[in-house]
């Protein structure tokens, strides 16, 4: 097949060097990087190992050389959500968000056919958030990555609305991605938040912002959720019979259906299964299905593409999934990039 643009909408970053934000704020709680040999670092929580990442998660170049391995000529930068930090004083997440956007930003501006960015605010301060996202667009960032639910607060709720607003009328895209995983407490085995809470997360932000009203009252609010979805295309049969029968329940914020905003918003192509990824193409269309691989870690896809590309679709639909969908969030055009 002839080579398209391949825009990847799910990769994450971390800079080389993270300040020591528990000193500086004066309590615990933040990620620093311990370069513990070349090439490798152990993401630290405090004294508490957390992950071990390798250059490509902090090295635009290493990045750069293996997406061109990968056949993949942009990707879409985002902090790794343990970043997020809503926990923290609202100051305090403010600052680590600044430090956060920057790097970001300048890679964005060192290599702006390669990369676009993502920045993170602190949604638990509605005002500061709107601050920081109003900075973020104006250093050269096009959306934010907010979290599944801000300590608890799901992202229907009235307190965040007028963030969502805010990205709406900036033109903002909106990356959703799980963290801090529901019912963690009864899942400390076998890997399950990251296979089964993360897919929960991301059904309870969809299923939250639907019955909110939320999409209906910002039918330009450019959004994508990560991992396919989650669980709602899965069960958006149940969520839709739920609605039906119990529209006592279901209802009480916004009666139009949930199958009304399939393909209103975006979601990635990590799903790991041919099957499920026809599926949701044929749920939510094939111009709402962007590439994602969780690059760089183990829990993406390994060759960022592949499954895409092994599909038995013709090159028009592969590029729809390849760069079409990731150029329609973006509100921008291919010939940036090429």
């Amino acid at each position: 097949m002839p080579e398209h643009l391949a825009i990847d909408i799910h990769t994450h970053i971390l800079p080389a060097d993270i300040p020591d934000f528990g000193r500086r704020f004066g309590y615990g709680g933040f990620i620093h990087l311990d370069h513990h040999r070349p090439g490798c670092a152990r993401m630290m929580m405090d004294d508490k190992f957390f992950r071990e990442v390798q250059a490509n998660c902090w090295d635009p170049q290493v990045r750069i050389g293996e997406s061109d391995q990968f056949r993949v000529q942009v990707q879409v930068l985002s902090t790794v959500p343990v970043m997020f930090s809503y926990w923290a004083k609202p100051q305090d997440t403010l600052a680590l968000s600044q430090f956060l956007n920057d790097h970001i930003a300048g890679i964005v501006h060192q290599w702006p056919k390669r990369y676009v960015g993502l920045g993170t605010v602190p949604m638990q301060d509605t005002e500061l958030a709107i601050k920081e996202l109003e900075r973020c667009k104006a250093i050269g960032l096009e959306g934010i990555q907010v979290g599944t639910h801000i300590e608890g607060v799901n992202l229907g709720e009235p307190r965040l609305f007028p963030i969502f607003q805010a990205c709406e009328e900036l033109g903002m895209a909106l990356f959703v991605h799980p963290w801090d995983m529901m019912g963690k407490d009864r899942m400390d085995k076998y890997w399950l938040p990251w296979l089964v809470g993360m897919p929960a997360e991301t059904s309870l932000a969809i299923s939250s912002m639907i019955f909110s009203g939320l999409f209906e009252r910002l039918p330009k609010l450019r959004v994508a959720f990560a991992h396919g979805g989650g669980a709602f295309p899965a069960t958006i049969g149940r969520i839709q019979h739920g609605f039906e029968v119990r529209p006592d329940l279901c209802a009480v914020d916004n009666n139009v259906e949930p199958r009304h905003y399939l393909g209103k918003f975006w979601i990635d192509s990590l799903v790991h299964d041919p099957a499920m990824l026809q599926y949701v193409v044929d749920l939510i269309g094939a111009d709402r299905v962007a590439l994602g691989t969780d690059y760089p870690f183990p829990l993406g896809e390994l060759e960022p593409g592949t499954l895409i590309r092994s599909m038995p679709w013709d090159d028009a639909m592969k590029e729809k999934l390849l760069s079409g969908a990731a150029l329609q969030w973006l509100a921008t055009e291919r010939k940036r990039f090429v």
